[in-house]
């Protein structure tokens, strides 16, 4: 598990390996995420749009950015979370995603919340160090 708070907002994240969807033989690898949201300030949020740098084994950069997430602009009141499931393919067996959130209060003041780097590693991927 990955974890950033930013703001009292705590992001965290769960990537797991979909090797049903994967074909290594055509350098294909599918990792899915999940991303909890919690809100521990005292002010209502909104979730207003995403920001993913998305970077594979070879160091090919990929940068993905949109309204939301999985359709939704979710609103946190304090205490509240939201949690969502997505996905990545990459052309490699290892890769690393980080990104941010743009967050707005109810006063329309908008801020950036982290959302931590996480790795996306081939289970049991021989790993050398250099």
């Amino acid at each position: 598990m990955y974890r950033a708070i930013t703001r009292n907002i705590e992001v965290s994240v769960e990537p797991f390996y979909l090797d049903d969807r994967s074909d290594p033989s055509e350098s294909h690898y599918v990792w899915a995420y999940r991303v909890t949201i919690a809100n521990h300030s005292d002010e209502h949020v909104q979730l207003m749009s995403r920001y993913w740098h998305i970077t594979d084994g070879t160091g090919r950069v990929e940068e993905v950015r949109g309204a939301g997430v999985v359709g939704e602009q979710p609103g946190l009141d304090p205490g509240d979370s939201f949690q969502y499931t997505s996905g990545c393919p990459l052309a490699t067996p290892s890769g690393i995603m980080v990104g941010r959130y743009t967050m707005q209060t109810v006063g329309g003041e908008t801020f950036e919340v982290d959302i931590p780097a996480f790795s996306l590693d081939l289970p049991n991927l021989r790993r050398t160090v250099n």
